[in-house]
């Protein structure tokens, strides 16, 4: 049984291959094609439907994060495994090959729903979070002490260049380096690697903003010692995607209309205003180029829908059983499902007054948005000299004191790209290559994936 090593290069398109010539040359040995994107075409659900083989509407991811009505709160990146409502196929591979008496190691390394996963080795992003509020930057595995191991080797994980103003190539020279080690040292069957790199000036300058042949190469040069360990270990190497990026002009600031109209309600405090669902008769989770709209009462959903058409920058409003045709027909949903014109996005601000802005909305605090927000990629540029700004707010940390690292700019027109739409043409969506039997199909399903890995290790059924 050849081990495999399976790496998700997010905003690896066709079109974009040509300039990664370690990748090229995996193709030229084996096969490439288009996959057909997930709606929304973001890493939650993109991912979710790779190991699981099955859509939103049926593993329940239906975007990075979503209402939980149990607790009337709205969270983004979750990592339990559980939150899976389908088997991923790592529990599917290790049910079969125990069944037929074989024995299969699988690692999984920063790639999403890390938590609780049935897997023997794991990495990923995971803070720890004080009692006054502090945080303190760092990453989780198991076995125990894995962690400790890599980071004695490796140095510690670059956190800052994972997510936020500094977000690039470090974090992606660090997690290859990592798998390369565990591939030589631990010796797995399966290795699955999140690789990030192209997602962060592509949504800060859009494709046509930033120097794309250069950041593929150097996504590229960072795979370098991943592939030089896999093929040390005798490992074939698949290569997917999630998504491409699109240019965009346009934030939708749907909330701040929802707000206006009166549907939305916020709670003024300390800090200033917070977002109110339990008060709200709809409001909207806001994740790139999809949106999520919660009505509370089933008699609103054709007022707001109407209030919602009026809304420049949205393409699309579906509820309801239209829902099916994104398969988003889940409970999880929201009542209403926006999508936004190809050259716009949805920003989550809900506030009608910058001063009344909620203190987090200027930090990067993936958790308390009750949104995405890509403006955590920039650095304010209303600050004459922002570094300055954040180290001085790093001395104020390590001296004892509260502080905020309000750093971030609450200006959504900052951000130049976006995703969550289909890919308007198969050269600039996601891909799937790979070695073994050459699909007939010129465009894959994103459902295929977790079928070709289970046959690449002949666990294809349950005989």
């Amino acid at each position: 049984m050849q081990p495999l090593v399976l790496i998700n290069a997010v905003g690896l398109t066709p079109r974009l291959l040509a300039y990664a010539p370690r990748l090229r040359a995996l193709a030229d040995r084996g096969w490439v094609r288009p996959l057909h994107d997930v709606v929304p075409a973001v890493t939650c659900t993109a991912q979710a439907t790779l190991l699981t083989g099955v859509t939103a509407s049926v593993h329940g991811i239906v975007g990075n994060g979503w209402f939980f009505r149990e607790t009337g709160e709205v969270r983004f990146w979750q990592q339990a495994n559980a939150l899976l409502q389908a088997e991923p196929l790592y529990a599917t591979a290790h049910r079969r090959a125990a069944h037929r008496g074989r024995s299969l190691s699988i690692a999984k390394l920063f790639w999403w729903f890390n938590q609780g996963a049935d897997v023997d080795l794991s990495l990923t992003p995971k803070p720890f979070y004080a009692a006054d509020g502090n945080k303190a930057f760092a990453i989780h595995g198991t076995p125990a002490g894995l962690t400790d191991q890599l980071e004695r080797a490796l140095g510690p994980f670059p956190f800052p260049a994972f997510w936020g103003p500094n977000a690039g190539l470090p974090s992606t020279a660090w997690i290859a380096q990592a798998a390369a080690q565990l591939i030589a040292t631990h010796h797995p069957d399966l290795t699955l690697v999140y690789l990030p790199h192209l997602d962060y000036d592509p949504q800060r300058f859009g494709p046509s903003g930033c120097n794309l042949p250069r950041l593929v190469g150097e996504l590229d040069n960072a795979c370098e010692p991943l592939l030089d360990a896999a093929g040390a270990a005798g490992s074939s190497v698949w290569v997917l995607s999630e998504y491409g990026h699109v240019d965009v002009s346009q934030p939708v600031l749907i909330n701040r209309s929802l707000c206006s109209a009166g549907w939305l309600a916020v709670r003024p405090g300390p800090f200033g205003e917070v977002f109110d669902p339990f008060n709200s008769r709809a409001f909207a989770v806001c994740d790139h180029q999809v949106a999520h709209v919660y009505v509370q009462r089933a008699q609103d959903i054709p007022r707001v829908r109407d209030h919602l058409a009026e809304l420049d920058g949205i393409a699309h409003l579906l509820s309801g059983p239209e829902r099916q045709t994104l398969d988003l027909d889940h409970p999880r949903s929201g009542q209403i499902v926006a999508l936004s014109r190809p050259d716009a996005w949805f920003a989550y601000p809900f506030w009608l007054d910058d001063r009344s802005a909620p203190d987090y909305a200027r930090t990067v605090d993936i958790h308390r948005k009750p949104g995405y927000d890509p403006c955590e990629l920039f650095f304010d540029p209303k600050r004459r000299f922002p570094r300055l700004h954040a180290a001085r707010r790093l001395i104020q940390k390590k001296l004892g004191f509260r502080t905020l690292f309000d750093l971030i700019p609450l200006d959504p027109s900052l951000v130049r790209g976006s995703h969550g739409l289909p890919a308007s043409t198969p050269d600039d969506g996601p891909l799937l290559l790979a070695t073994g039997p050459e699909p007939t199909s010129p465009v894959l399903p994103m459902t295929a994936l977790r079928d070709h890995l289970l046959a690449h290790f002949d666990l294809a059924d349950e005989a």
